[in-house]
């Protein structure tokens, strides 16, 4: 059986579960509390020398860290990828663009305000991280205005990756109101098979 790695709140550790859920893959949910330095422990740094969760350990007891790499192992060959090789490469650019212009500014600030409750002291912060976060979901915009999903027009994995922290970039101080085609969007990510939550 899978085992994931994981804290709960984090929109990279809900990629993985988004996916085996949909993919109706059974998997152990193992919770590293990252604000108590759990995923710092000697125990855990075994596994995952950078510190960071999310970890997928695979059946075979291989560990595989970094959100969108184990995303891709676990939707390869699965309709989460699209058997077309340019369109492959298209999953991989959002999933680049999700972890370079978008999960920087809109997951980081999430994590200070919503989990870590530290808008005050991220003030200024947060302030130079806006405009990035707002230009990140202008470009996603206008790619939904003219696509129902990121690519092919198929639900795939370059959805899991940006739905993650889009979907509660509001808790990161972004008003998504004005994003029509986003919010479309995630009406139709929250109808495909086994959809879970964030919470769940």
């Amino acid at each position: 059986m899978f085992k994931l790695y994981e804290f709960a709140t984090s929109g990279n550790c809900y990629k993985l579960r988004l996916a085996m859920s949909y993919l109706e893959i059974d998997f152990e949910r193992i919770e590293i509390d990252i604000t108590k330095g759990e995923s710092r422990t000697s125990e855990f740094l075994k596994i995952n020398s950078n510190g960071r969760v999310p970890v997928l350990e695979t059946p075979e007891r291989k560990y595989l860290p970094e959100s969108n790499a184990a995303l891709w192992y676990l939707s390869s060959e699965t309709d989460l990828m699209p058997e077309d090789k340019f369109d492959q490469a298209k999953v991989l650019q959002w999933m680049f663009f999700e972890q370079y212009s978008h999960e920087p500014f809109i997951a980081t600030s999430r994590y200070w305000m919503h989990i870590l409750d530290q808008e005050e002291q991220y003030k200024n912060e947060l302030e130079e991280k806006s405009p990035k976060g707002y230009a990140a979901l202008d470009v996603m915009e206008q790619h939904l205005e003219m696509e129902t999903f990121f690519v092919g027009n198929k639900f795939s994995a370059a959805d899991i990756t940006l739905y993650a922290y889009t979907h509660v970039a509001n808790e990161g101080g972004f008003d998504l109101s004005k994003y029509t085609a986003i919010n479309d969007w995630f009406s139709r990510v929250e109808n495909v098979k086994n959809y879970v939550s964030i919470n769940e």
